[in-house]
Order: structure tokens, then C-alpha cells, then sequence
């Protein structure tokens, strides 16, 4: 059930999924471990990839004001 996530990871991790993503209880408990790991593994790279492009835009930014 947990994988290697310890009980309060798990639920932290499902109402981060719930409240900021739309992810729905019954679609997280319904996932195998490894189904869930994957999701959330390409959610943090998607995540990364999105906060880089935030840096990535302000440095821009931040040089056209120099």
C-alpha cells in the first residue's frame, strides 16, 4: 500500500494531489504503488521543469532592466 512512504507522507502527499492537482481520493487509493510513484515522479519533473522556466523568465527579465 505505502510503498516507501511512511503514513504521514502518504496522506501529506495525497491532499497535496487533491488540493493543487485535482486528483481525486478514490483515483489515489485505486493506484498500485508503482502506478503512484511513477505519477508522482512525473509530476515533480513537470514541477522542476516549471519552476526553471520561472527562473529561467525573471533572469531574463532581470537582464533587460540592467
Amino acid at each position: 500500500m505505502l510503498g516507501y512512504e511512511n503514513l504521514e507522507s502518504y496522506y501529506k502527499t495525497n491532499f497535496a494531489l487533491m488540493h493543487h492537482h485535482k486528483y481525486s481520493l478514490s483515483d489515489l487509493e485505486n493506484m498500485i504503488p508503482w502506478e503512484r510513484y511513477i505519477y508522482i515522479s512525473l509530476l515533480k519533473a513537470h514541477i522542476a521543469q516549471v519552476e526553471q522556466q520561472m527562473r529561467d523568465q525573471a533572469s531574463i527579465r532581470q537582464n533587460k532592466r540592467n
